[in-house]
């Protein structure tokens, strides 16, 4: 049994690298993390909440502090690349939680799109989940991913978001994994991920 990070095989006196093991981690990012490997200003990184590993993970987009739910980890640049890729057709579905009661006139304006540094910019599904004098809170499904992008559509609007929540990406539901939590992937998640970005024959 070779320990990949602490022995040297070597053939011929020449040191033999290793293929770098794929992983594949889903993390339910509570709110009040920052989505980076490292941060100067000492605060505190989704990345801290993963387990230690001999290698690095990166995050597949990103999620601001103040949001939360699915975000993936990898060290698979290949597919996080196409997983974010637009032309792939890999969703994310959000939960967004609003001040007020949002009429059907500002969710027909949301569906039909709104101008966001001078783009528009609609998601592909809108679904309303509740609404009273008090709150509202809709689903979303989007395909883009562009900064901040789901909390500009309603500041778009004026209105207020207070809760932000990624329930899925790319089929990755959080559903049963608490916040702050993480699982790896399934294997069989992992293939269809791969094949759906076309890197399966």
């Amino acid at each position: 049994m070779i320990d990949e990070t602490s022995d040297r095989v070597e053939v011929d006196g020449r040191p033999v690298r290793l293929p770098p093991t794929k992983i594949y981690i889903l993390l339910n990012k509570p709110p009040g993390y920052i989505v980076t490997m490292s941060d100067p200003q000492k605060r505190k990184t989704a990345s801290e909440l993963l387990p230690r590993l001999p290698f690095r993970l990166f995050p597949v987009g990103r999620l601001d502090s103040e949001s939360e739910g699915a975000l993936l980890f990898t060290n698979d640049g290949k597919l996080a690349n196409r997983l974010l890729h637009p032309r792939y057709g890999f969703k994310k579905f959000y939960e967004v939680k609003v001040k007020g009661y949002v009429t059907d006139q500002q969710v027909a304006k949301l569906k039909g799109g709104v101008f966001i540094d001078g783009r528009r910019t609609s998601p592909d599904k809108v679904a309303m989940i509740y609404r009273n004098r008090q709150f509202s809170c809709l689903r979303l499904e989007i395909h883009e991913g562009r900064k901040h992008e789901v909390r500009k559509m309603f500041y778009a609007l004026n209105l207020d978001v207070k809760k932000l929540k990624r329930v899925a990406v790319a089929g990755l539901t959080i559903k049963g994994l608490r916040p702050g939590l993480w699982r790896y992937l399934k294997k069989e998640e992992i293939l269809r991920l791969k094949k759906q970005a076309g890197l399966l024959d």
